[in-house]
């Protein structure tokens, strides 16, 4: 990597569009810095994925690191929806907040459909237009040519694109770009270590930029998909959103100096470091989960007979911490007044808190679940 170079600018008439080069070629690791980090990365990543082999029912809490997922990779681009509110239907979100509260809601659709999608389609460019289609179905940016890649010039930052901070590659040749990634993601003839790999797309696909809009969530969700993919893990249970977010300024400065400095070692650095944190971050939540798992059973051994109807209860809000009466109705099978004694029964065990204040429509959450995801 001390020869790299990231690209080269190409006069566009009255701008410059950054045009990067081709990534689908021999890379050779020479930094031992690297190589100390991505043994580091590796090892925490193999103690997160055996959670999916040795944790109950984990694709219940699946559902939890998702719903976070999207809340911070849509706050990078401005959306304010958190976590509470995403996991809230849209009749009780505030008519304020909806269009937030849709476009996360797009995001844990477009990542489910993602995953499931991986099972017939590979990692490929199909696979990110159809992800990228869901994503922006019936939100902002749904007029963007959702599930195709752009026809026109776009930039980042700026009013217009006289005083944009980038200018991506034109869009004519963003079918060459894509192809080159989904060539280099399964290339057989150049061997690259799989983090390395996926830090690099992440990085090219944000450079080139090829939607008119939700370049940067899907770049993020791709970075689960490919480990997927890779059988690197089992479950989709390692969000780098998070870190991104924590740390936006470093991210967007890093990506910054690929192309300005052809700094692609401290991108990788920075990647690697991501993944190490939020890796050891996933184990403390899973360890979180089992020991309050154990905590609330034996809470609720408390209610005698009722004791398998609150354990209903309780595997809905493993998946979904925030329920209402109607829904432990259908959950249990149980009439509204026995569903009210027993809810409020879980309030009695400090298991769930009312979060309405209201006499109607009530809404209970498990707040320490919850707390593990913030």
């Amino acid at each position: 990597m001390r020869n790299f170079k990231a690209g080269y600018y190409i006069n566009q008439g009255t701008f410059k569009s950054f045009q990067p080069e081709r990534i689908n070629k021999q890379w050779i690791l020479e930094n031992m810095e690297l190589v100390n980090l991505l043994s580091q990365a590796d090892r925490q990543l193999g103690r997160l994925d055996m959670y999916s082999e040795y944790i109950p029912n984990i694709d219940l809490f699946i559902s939890m690191h998702i719903a976070k997922e999207a809340t911070k990779s849509s706050k990078i681009e401005g959306t304010k929806t958190n976590i509470e509110d995403a996991l809230l239907d849209k009749d009780d979100v505030n008519q304020e907040k909806r269009n937030d509260w849709e476009e996360v809601n797009n995001y844990i659709s477009a990542l489910n459909l993602a995953v499931e999608n991986l099972k017939k389609i590979p990692f490929s460019s199909r696979l990110i237009k159809e992800t990228h289609r869901t994503l922006l179905k019936g939100v902002r940016g749904k007029h963007k040519l959702p599930g195709e890649f752009r026809s026109s010039q776009n930039w980042i930052g700026g009013a217009s694109i006289k005083d944009a901070t980038f200018i991506p590659p034109s869009f004519d040749s963003i079918n060459e770009y894509m192809s080159d990634i989904e060539k280099f993601a399964h290339s057989e003839e150049f061997y690259f270590p799989d983090l390395l790999k996926i830090a690099l797309i992440h990085y090219q696909f944000e450079t080139v930029h090829p939607f008119l809009d939700g370049n940067g969530r899907v770049g993020r969700l791709m970075i689960t998909l490919y480990l997927v993919e890779k059988g690197i893990l089992k479950k989709p249970i390692l969000y780098l959103s998070d870190f991104f977010e924590r740390n936006r300024t470093l991210y967007y400065d890093n990506l910054t100096n690929v192309r300005e400095k052809d700094n692609i070692v401290q991108w990788f650095k920075f990647f690697l470091v991501g993944v190490i944190e939020t890796a050891k971050n996933g184990i403390e939540t899973f360890d979180g989960i089992l020991k309050l798992q154990k905590e609330v059973e034996g809470k609720i051994q408390e209610l005698g007979s009722r004791s398998s109807n609150a354990g209903l209860i309780l595997n809905h809000l493993f998946q979904r911490p925030i329920i209402n009466a109607q829904i432990a109705h259908q959950i249990t099978g149980l009439s509204l007044p026995s569903v009210y004694k027993l809810i409020k029964e879980l309030e009695d065990l400090k298991i769930v808190d009312e979060i309405t204040g209201g006499k109607r429509g009530k809404l209970f959450v498990f707040n320490d679940y919850l707390q593990l995801f913030q």
